[in-house]
């Protein structure tokens, strides 16, 4: 009895999702090059780093021999603790390197790859959306990390280095930002980032960041907004604030 139970019991679900995923664009097929940047990139921002789920984008290498080394690539990238995930572009033979890196081939030019729907989800009555925001009225310290779900973060103080500040939608900070800062966190790519005084550590937005180093070192200390522009993360003075227009 308990075994014919069992039995019929469904055990799990396949469902397809929109996914934000990060794209890695291989511009060289010289992989100690490769492999030098990745290592530069990660001392910007390791935490950042960690653990992030990538998508090789190969259009511009497609024509190199660089797929005869993507095995050893993808286990540079996994010894550095990325997990690539797939690739895209290429041809047959960058599919059966993909085979053999264990690791899978997305197709189509979307920069948030649709999972492939296993089963059909039945239809739901649509809710009225709804973008609550959330409010944090002291200070963010080092080794914190808040996270507003489902719409804007909004800090009443600052944010200290070595803390993380995390929404689906806008964050606003009306101290300074000297920590890390990710808006638009699913993939909303109009989500922006307020603060009163601009020294972060790392700002991103769906996805796209900028760390310290690429800051324009004019906007440092002062009031600005963080936004994308296209596949590009901007930085531009808060209208009426600091002079800015």
């Amino acid at each position: 009895m308990t075994e014919q139970t069992e039995t019929t019991v469904q055990a799990l679900e396949l469902k397809g999702r929109m996914m934000t995923l990060t794209v890695l664009r291989l511009l060289t097929p010289d992989v100690k090059h490769l492999g030098r940047e990745l290592e530069q990139r990660m001392q910007q921002a390791p935490d950042f780093f960690r653990q992030l789920p990538l998508i090789l984008d190969v259009e511009a290498v497609a024509d190199t021999d660089l797929h005869l080394d993507l095995p050893g690539f993808v286990g540079l990238l996994r010894a550095r603790e990325f997990l690539p995930v797939g690739i895209r572009g290429g041809d047959d033979r960058w599919r059966s390197a993909a085979e053999q890196a264990g690791i899978g081939v997305f197709t189509g030019g979307s920069e948030a790859p649709a999972a492939r729907r296993a089963e059909p989800e039945p239809a739901a009555t649509p809710e009225p959306e709804t973008s609550p925001s959330t409010t944090v009225l002291q200070q963010v310290r080092s080794g914190q990390q808040v996270y507003a779900r489902g719409g804007d973060l909004i800090i009443l103080s600052s944010v200290s280095p070595g803390a993380e500040v995390l929404a689906d939608g806008n964050i606003h900070i009306y101290g300074g930002l000297y920590g890390r800062a990710l808006a638009g966190v699913r993939g909303d790519t109009g989500a922006r980032i307020f603060c009163m005084g601009f020294n972060a550590e790392l700002v991103t937005v769906a996805g796209t960041y900028l760390v310290n180093e690429q800051f324009d070192k004019a906007y440092l200390g002062q009031a600005v907004q963080v936004l994308r522009d296209g596949e590009e993360l901007r930085i531009r003075p808060l209208p009426g604030v600091n002079g800015g227009r």
